[in-house]
């Protein structure tokens, strides 16, 4: 992977080019930004032009480049280690660069399982750190989602940090730094990579997946500068419909109080695993601020919905003003904060529910 394949980021590659060309190189980057940004390629491309050209580079297979990434235990009671996962890992940056937790829990074979990097992983990096590098250059330990470390595993990094080894480079790639140790912030040379650009999508939509302009504009503008998300919609719109219906399938049953069916609504919910119900709360945020903001007119220059979405907007806009608009993103917001605590969702969501009975009439 080159720069040259990376969408868009011209001031994040000059920056990382310039540190390198003039033999500046940190022995700790952070590159943070929201999913779908690219950072996470910048960082394997970044890596590649430290250890050099080869097939062994081009294919991730180099002895001195190494990656650290959420995973879930493969057998109860039985450590796991990414290295279990690396050719799954590998697999999916080479065909994929551009992906988030939904694509790597399907490539790793995850289901509902919750991933993380857990304790026990702090060992292997200091097994690998500890060699000497194999081609006598740099040794590179890309950590995807650091905000996912066990605190064990977190403060053990720190350590590391603190003394690194020679000639060794951590490129750290988060989407949530403030959930990083700050203490491990503050060891790093922070870059933040900002979200794309709606053109650049576009524009990569045309070059890369053969997509039409019209409908790449549309899903360029929909996805809100997430390469990911881009490459969702291209690949399955089956999430997105499915998402869909959970979204109508509830507001219809509140608006008609059936509690015994929002009940059910729930628990079916419930079922889908964390990370796929982190991803329909922000669905249903973005409905949400959707449906309000279609109140205004000028849908063309303000909105970002699909077709499908954009019929039933039609009737269920007026239902979102400014009456129960703030109350029903803060109960969102609240749904997923209690969701990412390991709270019931089964809970979460009827309680969720019950609430949307009073404010979806609020109007």
């Amino acid at each position: 992977m080159t720069f040259d394949q990376i969408i868009g980021q011209a001031a994040t590659k000059q920056h990382l080019l310039d540190e390198l060309r003039q033999g500046r190189v940190a022995h700790a980057l952070m590159l943070h930004g929201p999913e779908g940004c690219g950072a996470l390629p910048l960082a394997v491309a970044y890596a590649q032009m430290l250890l050099g050209e080869g097939s062994m580079v081009e294919k991730l297979q180099h002895p001195d480049l190494h990656f650290v990434f959420p995973i879930y235990k493969k057998t109860s009671g039985k450590d796991s280690y990414c290295d279990d996962f690396l050719a799954e890992w590998r697999e999916q940056l080479l065909s994929r660069p551009y992906f988030g937790m939904p694509e790597w829990m399907n490539m790793s074979g995850a289901e509902n399982q919750q991933l993380m990097i857990y304790a026990n992983e702090s060992e292997a990096i200091l097994r690998k750190l500890s060699l000497k590098a194999s081609q006598g250059g740099y040794k590179v330990m890309i950590i995807w989602l650091p905000e996912k470390m066990n605190t064990e595993c977190a403060n053990k990094l720190l350590k590391l940090l603190e003394e690194p080894p020679a000639q060794t480079v951590f490129l750290l790639v988060s989407e949530q730094p403030d959930r990083v140790l700050q203490t491990i912030r503050s060891r790093t040379q922070m870059i933040a990579v900002p979200r794309l650009a709606e053109e650049e999508v576009e524009q990569a939509l045309v070059e890369h997946y053969s997509i039409l302009p019209a409908e790449a504009h549309r899903i360029a503008r929909s996805c809100a500068g997430n390469m990911a998300q881009a490459i969702r919609i291209i690949t399955s719109n089956t999430e997105g419909e499915y998402f869909f219906e959970l979204f109508v399938e509830l507001m219809r049953l509140a608006y008609a109080r059936k509690v015994k069916e929002m009940k059910m609504w729930s628990d079916r919910v419930a079922g889908m695993g964390r990370e796929r119900i982190k991803a329909f709360l922000e669905y249903c945020q973005r409905m949400i601020r959707e449906n309000f903001i279609y109140n205004f007119g000028r849908q063309e220059d303000l909105n970002y919905m699909s077709e499908q979405e954009s019929q039933f907007a039609v009737r269920f806009a007026p239902f979102i003003n400014e009456r129960n608009v703030i109350g029903i993103m803060q109960e969102l917001s609240l749904a997923q904060r209690d969701v990412g605590q390991n709270a019931s969702p089964k809970i979460v969501f009827f309680d969720f529910a019950l609430k949307m009975i009073v404010l979806i009439k609020n109007r």
